[in-house]
């Protein structure tokens, strides 16, 4: 039996890009609608290189209500969604409050209208830890508190939650799969396609590349004064293969009807806080590579520690994070050296 298209929104980002594989791998028709405002068009080309199969690509903003009316006119076959298009930088986020709220927000709302006029069946929403804000206790599972976000960022996407289950709530035709996840790091093994932000990158793992290879002149780990073993940020890092892993499970659960509730969420992390101290040591042990790094005042809109209880998601869909950080950071560097070898970076 043919699968069905799938929409992948920021597709040839960083998590986009890596989900688009192995939607592929399984059998989907994917289309990819970007903007090109964090990636790259040639993520394309890595892709096909991975797969053999070049998806179908629109270059739009899902903030654009024609935009996507004619990619759902064109594309008549996708019951399936999965929602990447958002501004994703907690700093950033600070800074640019409009600018997330604008971006994060009318996307997710363009898409949901979308879904009931083009016969959609339902969409993956691409969530965040961040929606714990900073927990009373660790691991969090799916029940835990919902707490004042911490930055914008944050909180985008505890109202993009809010939005679903609303719309969902009254009567809306479709259903929805909300994945909160966690760090995601590291490339695809074969090196084709990672993480490249266009520009100063605001996520850790490629600064910390960057740096290795000399691009940047050190890291700055911003706080060392936490309440943490080593006084650094404590984070859960989930390798983003087997993240996008668990987003083809849920589309598939999606389309073909198995969902228990309208609205399910999951937590998709290691179950392992990890410090960024020990993150960097971890790259190093992994690659012989020294990362040179300085401590940095800490920085606004980031939570001191928090990690996942994923035992939700490893019982119910059946996905599990296996890959070790040491071969997740082998990956990072494995992509930073190929883009070196292109002349990219």
């Amino acid at each position: 039996m043919k699968k069905p298209g799938i929409l992948v929104t920021g597709g040839t980002g960083y998590i986009g890009s890596h989900t688009t594989v192995e939607l592929i791998n399984a059998g989907y028709h994917v289309v990819i609608i970007d903007n090109l405002s964090n990636s790259n068009v040639a993520v394309l080309d890595g892709i096909e290189a991975i797969t053999g199969v070049r998806p179908d690509f629109v270059e739009g903003d899902c903030t654009d209500m024609a935009t996507l009316e004619g990619l759902f006119e064109k594309y008549t076959d996708i019951k399936g969604i999965i929602n990447f298009a958002a501004s994703k930088a907690v700093g950033e986020s600070v800074q640019k409050p409009i600018l997330y709220y604008r971006n994060n927000l009318n996307t997710l709302m363009n898409l949901l209208e979308c879904m009931g006029r083009f016969g959609v069946d339902g969409i993956v929403f691409s969530s965040s830890c961040t929606v714990y804000g900073e927990p009373d206790v660790n691991p969090v599972t799916e029940q835990s508190p919902i707490k004042p976000a911490t930055s914008p960022y944050g909180n985008t996407k505890q109202i993009s939650e809010e939005i679903i289950e609303d719309v969902i709530h009254s009567g809306a035709p479709f259903k929805s799969i909300i994945l909160r996840y966690f760090n995601p790091v590291g490339a695809h093994p074969s090196a084709l396609i990672g993480e490249l932000p266009n520009g100063v990158p605001q996520n850790l793992i490629p600064y910390l590349t960057q740096t290795a290879i000399g691009i940047r002149k050190e890291l700055s780990v911003f706080g060392n004064d936490y309440p943490t073993p080593d006084g650094t940020c404590i984070r859960d890092f989930i390798n983003v293969v087997d993240l996008a892993k668990a987003h083809v499970i849920a589309v598939e659960r999606l389309v073909e009807n198995k969902c228990l509730e309208p609205v399910e969420i999951f937590n998709l992390g290691t179950g392992n806080g990890v410090s960024v101290l020990e993150l960097i040591n971890t790259f190093e042990e992994a690659t012989g590579v020294k990362v040179p790094h300085r401590f940095a005042p800490r920085r606004e809109g980031d939570i001191i520690q928090v990690w996942a209880d994923p035992r939700k998601a490893n019982e119910v869909l059946g996905w599990k994070a296996d890959t070790s950080l040491a071969d997740t950071m082998s990956s990072a560097w494995k992509w930073q050296l190929a883009l070196r070898e292109k002349g990219i970076m």
